[in-house]
């Protein structure tokens, strides 16, 4: 029952109970009840000094419980007796009521005189009636509230509690430049009315998921220090027609009240899809929701102190109206982080926890090559799982590569047990790709090998790029199909015969050696893209889409897709054929310690044995004073020319 509806049915009940209580008082009050034996009633009997008797047997049913009046007493006065529950007794008072007329005897087959009885009888089912009825009628308030509050906004305020600025968000350098101007709008927007500027009514956040658009956007409500509104896109939509729409208009009612103010919708392609899409036509509740939110866009006047902030991953997909101008007219994409960017978020996430000495968050950083902000979260909470399931104190390296590799492929798959032949085999395999990516240049970075079996795979190569960049050449491309038909390779070159392990290489390699053909314009077919990069998720689209190209050029791409596996293939095998040294040295390191990381592989290469714990030590301190020596060059080269600098202005 909701605070208003006891408000107004307690005044009732309250009347209710008073009204019972001044009935039994007003009957308690003023009686005067005389206690005599058995033989004084006989007495007044003989005397016919009774004018009234009530007989009833007690709730034991042991004794009769005797009330009545005598000629002489006053109009509340009465007297109680008890007799014996016997057929003597009642034969007694019989002969009594049959010698004196003026003698009435009422007998009773159950306790029906008292008063507690009475109650019970007379006003209890009373009682229970009222409180039956004021109960449904409580129950029909409730819910006639509850439709009537069907159709308000869902949206949530966000509490000063969680309130979230930039100094909680890491990285994100370009994108909080961007949203800058909102906050200085949302805190002064007179700066902006002198100057004639419109700041935008709605900022769009495109990215992929986890990249931080919804704790970017509380960190401007943050920041601006005003309300923030927070509802997701599927919160519109509801069964019945209409229902969205009068939600979207009790939204935009709150946010008047309480402007200046930001409104966040999480994931607004559940409401923002485009109009009449589909094999059936459009979503009739969707549509109209959306066409109130498209109006209440343009309702609001220029600065009324009310900005939108929408995030999605298929802004594709979104409707053409609501991306114009006047609406949501400024996109900010929000990427993957780079290598400095998920340093600056692993220092974040690592404030509440405990490291070894030896974790250095760098390296962590550059080895989670395609992470977004919530899979580094992810990582080092897993790597803290892990230490308290192994009793440590502190998260180490061990701890830390361990979550890699759950976060990556999944947990280790401990019980599968392979045979001697399905692990030598699996163990070239890895070592074939180990191999391609050593020896050639254009190829990714061995970081890891492994053949313990996770998730669906029976073994894995961790692989990632030298550097980070935004462009790749043919030549490594190329390279990239050869690293992942090197492990095919191996398989043929050692047993004479192939396994269904390559399954995943094979279409990796044809993904990109098709994009090469279709999108990047490098082969025989010359500059020509034939195929989009993404295609649209709508039915109605791609049931009738036209095609880009002829079936005799769809026939060439097959072939110039071939020619390029084939080339690369045959370039993996010679690399294999020519390093069979280093594809057994690999192998049977596998099959001794089964994982290998980057330090141990390349100690591996050049001195043709697995190193010790100590000797591995060594190198790292090496490589470690080395890089201190490199970053110490640059920094002293840097206050040299900053020292220039002062001293030429200073001139």
């Amino acid at each position: 029952m909701s605070k208003n509806t006891r408000r107004r049915v307690s005044p009732y009940i309250a009347l209710l109970f008073i009204i019972i209580a001044i009935y039994f008082i007003s009957t308690m009050v003023g009686k005067k009840v005389n206690d005599i034996t058995f033989s004084t009633f006989k007495k007044n009997l003989d005397k016919q000094n009774v004018e009234k008797v009530e007989v009833s047997p007690n709730s034991k049913g042991s004794i009769y419980e005797i009330t009545g009046k005598l000629k002489n007493y006053a109009s509340n006065e009465s007297f109680y007796t008890t007799a014996p529950l016997s057929d003597e007794t009642i034969n007694l008072l019989n002969k009594y009521q049959s010698e004196q007329k003026d003698l009435k005897i009422d007998y009773s087959s159950d306790p029906s005189s008292g008063l507690l009885y009475s109650f019970l009888t007379n006003v209890l089912p009373y009682l229970l009636l009222a409180g039956l009825l004021i109960w449904f009628f409580s129950r029909q308030l409730s819910s006639n509230n509850k439709s009537m509050e069907f159709g308000k906004s869902r949206a949530k305020l966000q509490s000063d509690k969680n309130k979230v600025t930039f100094e909680n968000v890491a990285g994100l350098v370009e994108e909080k430049e961007e949203l800058q101007e909102l906050i200085d709008f949302l805190k002064d927007p007179k700066k902006f009315t002198k100057m004639g500027a419109r700041i935008p009514k709605g900022v769009l956040l495109v990215g992929n998921p986890g990249t931080g658009k919804t704790l970017l956007a509380k960190a401007v409500a943050g920041e601006a220090n005003v309300p923030f509104y927070f509802i997701s896109g599927s919160d519109f939509v509801e069964l019945f027609v209409g229902i969205g729409a009068s939600r979207v208009r009790d939204m935009f009612r709150q946010a008047k009240q309480s402007a200046p103010c930001l409104i966040f919708i999480d994931e607004i392609d559940a409401v923002g899809r485009q109009r009449g899409t589909g094999l059936g036509g459009g979503h009739d509740e969707r549509e109209q929701t959306l066409n109130q939110l498209l109006t209440e866009m343009d309702g609001f006047g220029t600065n009324e102190g009310i900005i939108i902030i929408a995030a999605t991953n298929r802004p594709d997909v979104l409707d053409p109206a609501l991306l114009r101008p006047g609406r949501f007219d400024r996109q900010i994409t929000v990427g993957l982080p780079d290598k400095t960017e998920r340093e600056d978020i692993l220092k974040v996430h690592a404030k509440n926890k405990t490291f070894e000495k030896n974790v250095v968050l760098k390296n962590i950083a550059q080895r989670t090559v395609g992470f977004s902000g919530a899979d580094l979260e992810n990582l080092l909470n897993e790597a803290a799982l892990l230490t308290v399931r192994r009793n440590k104190d502190a998260i180490g390296m061990g701890e830390i590569d361990e979550a890699y590799d759950r976060v990556i492929m999944g947990p280790a798959k401990k019980t599968r047990q392979y045979t001697e032949k399905e692990k030598r085999v699996v163990a070239y395999h890895e070592a074939g790709h180990a191999v391609v990516g050593i020896k050639l240049d254009g190829a990714d970075d061995v970081q890891k090998i492994t053949i313990i079996p996770r998730g669906q795979a029976g073994g894995y190569n961790l692989m990632l790029p030298k550097e980070e960049k935004f462009l790749a050449t043919e030549r490594e491309l190329l390279d990239k199909i050869s690293g992942y038909l090197g492990g095919r390779v191996a398989e043929e070159f050692m047993f004479g015969e192939v396994t269904t392990g390559a399954s995943n290489d094979f279409e990796k390699a044809t993904k990109i050696a098709r994009a090469m053909v279709t999108e990047y314009g490098m082969s025989e077919l010359g500059p020509i893209q034939l195929e989009e990069e993404t295609s649209s998720v709508f039915l109605g689209r791609d049931y009738n889409k036209s095609r880009n190209f002829s079936s005799q050029v769809a026939f060439q791409i097959d072939e110039e897709v071939r020619k390029i596996i084939n080339t690369q293939y045959n370039i993996s095998k010679k690399l294999i054929k020519e390093n069979k040294d280093l594809l057994d040295l690999i192998a049977k390191a596998l099959l001794d310690k089964e994982t290998l990381t980057r330090e141990e592989i390349e100690y591996l290469v050049k001195n043709k044995k697995l190193p010790k714990e100590d000797e591995v030590l060594e190198e790292k301190k090496e490589e470690k004073k080395e890089e201190v020596k490199k970053e110490t060059k640059t920094t002293k080269k840097e206050t040299k020319k900053e020292d220039k600098k002062t001293t030429k202005k200073d001139k």
